[in-house]
């Protein structure tokens, strides 16, 4: 997920994710780094989640909002600079699809949803609709304040509002389902090995 970020932003002539217009306007306002701030915000965020939630986020959240900032400002070190249109755009819709793919996929063990998705997963349970519109309106609302601190925002930003929830939409139960049956097979494993081994007992 912190790839696809770092790709979304490297193709800056297209314009970051909502929340990185967040991230990139508090950055030029107060200094840091893009993914210091990635950090900083998701731990605001548990704090406020957990208040209402009444109850410790799960280890996958704490891991979401330490690790995706830490990684995020190594793959910007790491990638290639773009300089020009067609990279730039390879860049952001790899990364739009990168990124998705794997906010669907850390959110299918069910072991916490990163800080971010946490806020879309309340709005879903609280009022209804759908991940997408969730999605929607929370970066969009994000996306303006980022804009109003000095953040870039450009039709990048627009397509990814719009579009990244359609995209965890079907991917989130396709990794569900792979993640179950990877789980029955291991046990369907285990209770073999377990079979085996009592039989042996009884023959020795």
């Amino acid at each position: 997920m912190s790839l696809g970020i770092s790709l979304i932003i490297e193709g800056k002539a297209l314009g970051v994710s909502p929340w990185d217009v967040l991230h990139v306007g508090l950055y030029k306002q107060i200094g840091l780094s893009v993914g210091s701030w990635t950090i900083i915000s998701g731990l605001c965020i548990v704090l406020i989640t957990t208040l209402y939630l009444k109850e410790w986020p799960k280890i996958a959240t704490w891991l979401n909002m330490l690790l995706i900032g830490s990684f995020v400002d190594l793959f910007t070190w790491i990638l290639p600079n773009s300089k020009s249109l067609p990279l730039d755009i390879f860049y952001f819709l790899t990364g739009l699809f990168v990124m998705s793919i794997g906010c669907a996929m850390y959110i299918s063990p069910r072991l916490g949803a990163g800080p971010r998705d946490t806020v879309m997963m309340i709005i879903v349970e609280k009022f209804g609709g759908s991940i997408r519109m969730a999605r929607f309106l929370t970066e969009t609302i994000v996306a303006i304040l980022g804009w109003l601190l000095g953040g870039p925002i450009g039709v990048g930003t627009v397509i990814i509002a719009l579009f990244t929830g359609y995209i965890i939409q079907p991917a989130l139960p396709f990794f569900e389902k792979l993640l179950a049956k990877r789980i029955t097979i291991e046990e369907n494993a285990t209770l073999m090995s377990n079979d085996s081994s009592e039989k042996l007992v009884k023959e020795s």
